[in-house]
């Protein structure tokens, strides 16, 4: 039993000693800390100034763009390429959309720059054209004269004939480019402008959720929640430089959504102040395009 109580006694005083020493450390931590106070306010268009309320804030060790382009190193945007390796088209339409870096076929920015090349040496342009100029042919369109019969019967005599047809046509519509306009009506089933668009979409998802993983489990320093007057305040800072970020939570007054992304500096023993406005937000990207 004395034994016991010798051990006991010991023990006691052993941790006595030890809350002793950690106090002081943990009281010279807090007077070398400081705080960060905010005041949120957005202003809807044509009203006035708005309290941002009960909208959760991140103070984060990097701005979440930056978090955003490492996400992207693990889910790398998609690649117009691939997509394209993997459509049902000709190669002479996969090779014009890698080369021009696009997969629109639509709208008058396309059918602007298409060429009489272009037209002449892709089928799919091609027979969209004829489709859509062939009741012109009497207006003077030139009409085909190869034999589709020639095909198989003389290869060499239709390759030729076809070919020179083609650079007539050429000529022609170089000479006649308003023959062009319209031509996208006809490539409704050729275009992957949507597939391409929600391929990109879905990679935008990918990347979006892994930052905002990074900055919740790997960047995350402190977090709180605006109050009814669009306060709010994190105490016990680390001194250091920061970022105040509503991740992908938008602030919403009227027709306008706004997210923050904003440098903050703390210094030892003292308060950052930041007011949080339409001036330094931003507005949230289109993820549905």
């Amino acid at each position: 039993m004395r034994i016991r109580a010798v051990a006991g006694f010991f023990a006691l005083l052993q941790l006595l000693l030890l809350s002793t020493v950690n106090v002081p450390v943990l009281q010279a931590q807090d007077r070398h800390s400081g705080d960060v106070e905010f005041l949120a306010r957005i202003q809807p268009n044509g009203g006035r100034l708005e309290p941002v309320r009960s909208l959760p804030f991140y103070l984060l060790r990097k701005s979440l763009s930056d978090i955003r382009l490492e996400a992207e190193q693990s889910e790398p945007p998609a690649d117009l390429n691939s997509f394209v390796d993997g459509l049902k088209l000709s190669p002479e339409l996969k090779t014009w959309m890698k080369k021009n870096r696009t997969v629109e076929l639509s709208g008058t920015e396309f059918t602007k720059h298409l060429t009489a090349a272009d037209i002449t040496g892709i089928p799919e342009f091609l027979d969209a054209f004829m489709a859509q100029n062939g009741a012109s042919l009497d207006a003077g369109v030139p009409a085909p004269k190869y034999k589709e019969s020639d095909r198989a019967k003389n290869p060499e005599k239709y390759k030729h004939d076809r070919q020179q047809y083609l650079e007539t046509l050429k000529r022609y519509i170089g000479q006649h480019p308003e023959t062009i306009q319209g031509l996208d009506a006809q490539l409704g089933d050729s275009s992957p402008t949507q597939a391409w668009s929600r391929l990109q979409a879905d990679q935008q998802r990918k990347i979006e959720r892994h930052a905002q993983i990074l900055a919740q489990n790997t960047y995350l320093v402190a977090q709180t929640e605006a109050d009814l007057d669009g306060r709010g305040v994190l105490r016990a800072v680390a001194p250091g430089d920061y970022w105040l970020s509503t991740l992908g939570t938008p602030a919403m007054a009227g027709d306008v959504r706004l997210l923050w992304d904003i440098p903050v500096h703390v210094a030892a023993s003292q308060t950052a102040h930041v007011e949080l406005n339409n001036l330094n937000a931003i507005e949230p990207p289109n993820r549905s395009r």
